[in-house]
């Protein structure tokens, strides 16, 4: 049966992930995405949608620098593009994210079966092996210029494939393999950590005042910052210190939570940066204005927006968390 309700596909994909073994999160429908899971180093970033088109380009940007934090794989799930159904064992993109359907994610999930062809403008492509390609030509002793005649394409061409500077059309790559009797065309290995070369900062202009105020306190301490707009949570941080031991574990964080919302509310945000930070291996903690709140919230270590003008950097912070979290 055809799905045509997100709420069936979300309920899919989440049944997916646990049959399997993943460890996952609460389902935030109302975030920029929508399930976060964890197996073993693999972190996956979800965003689960019945057409692929309707994805938020600004959702997406916030989705990358999440990814980014967490070293996560963020994937769009769907079923269709405008009319057409996905088709499986294809990857789309949108806004530079790659999106697949059901199936597909099955695929690499259940068999350990990834997909090879990225669909694009124009139509489908692969990426070529390029060592394998050289040495099954030179193997049946064949130039650069034969094999390019025989595959119906240019010595150029043959030659950027055989470098990795182009992607081939799936029928041409389906003519070399059969000349050369080889699987020469690459996986797309969509589970690859999200990593981008960028330096994390302080970027508030999607908060309010005070909480841009307590973000500039994280990056004065040595904090890269990623602030949130659509997230459970208000910003991610990381620690820029370099240390060769090991990965500096990434910050969760609610950073302005008002005076006036009561322990209920506290009690609801608390849930999630606790079930985010479990699934995601991250330290949660709150900055509040009030003092009458005491050190944590059913085990969410609380910082006052007083402590962190006192505290001098990312090391006595990161050891101010972990007291409020042991106690």
């Amino acid at each position: 049966m055809a799905i045509t309700n997100r709420n069936q596909l979300i309920r899919e994909v989440y049944q997916l992930l646990n049959k399997e073994g993943f460890e996952t999160s609460n389902i935030y429908e109302q975030s920029c995405f929508d399930i976060v899971a964890r197996k073993k180093l693999l972190i996956l970033l979800l965003k689960v949608l019945v057409n692929i088109d309707s994805i938020n380009e600004s959702h997406v940007e916030e989705i990358r620098q999440i990814s980014n934090v967490f070293l996560a794989s963020p994937i769009i799930v769907g079923v269709k593009s405008k009319n057409h159904i996905l088709e499986e064992d294809v990857v789309y993109e949108r806004h530079g994210l790659p999106a697949i359907g059901l199936e597909t994610l099955k695929n690499m999930i259940v068999y350990d079966e990834y997909p090879e062809i990225l669909a694009d403008r124009g139509g489908y492509y692969v990426q070529i092996n390029g060592n394998v390609l050289k040495e099954y030509r030179e193997e049946y002793n064949l130039s650069l210029k034969d094999l390019a005649d025989l595959a119906h394409v240019s010595r150029a061409t043959m030659y950027k494939y055989e470098n990795g500077m182009v992607r081939a059309n799936t029928e041409t790559a389906m003519l070399l393999e059969e000349i050369l009797n080889t699987k020469i065309t690459l996986d797309i290995d969509l589970f690859e950590p999200y990593q981008e070369d960028i330096k994390l900062k302080a970027d508030t202009s999607s908060l309010n005042q005070t909480q841009g105020t307590n973000a500039q306190n994280l990056a004065k301490l040595g904090f890269g910052v990623v602030s949130t707009n659509k997230s459970p949570f208000d910003a991610l941080a990381k620690a820029e210190i370099a240390t060769r031991k090991k990965e500096q574990t990434p910050l969760i964080a609610n950073l302005n939570v008002q005076d006036e919302q009561n322990t209920k509310t506290l009690k609801k945000m608390a849930i999630s940066l606790k079930d985010l930070s479990l699934v995601t291996s991250s330290d949660p903690f709150f900055v509040l204005k009030d003092d009458k709140i005491k050190d944590s919230i059913d085990g969410i270590p609380v910082i006052k927006s007083w402590e962190m003008k006192e505290v001098e950097n990312s090391k006595e912070f990161l050891r101010l968390i972990r007291e409020r979290r042991n106690n």
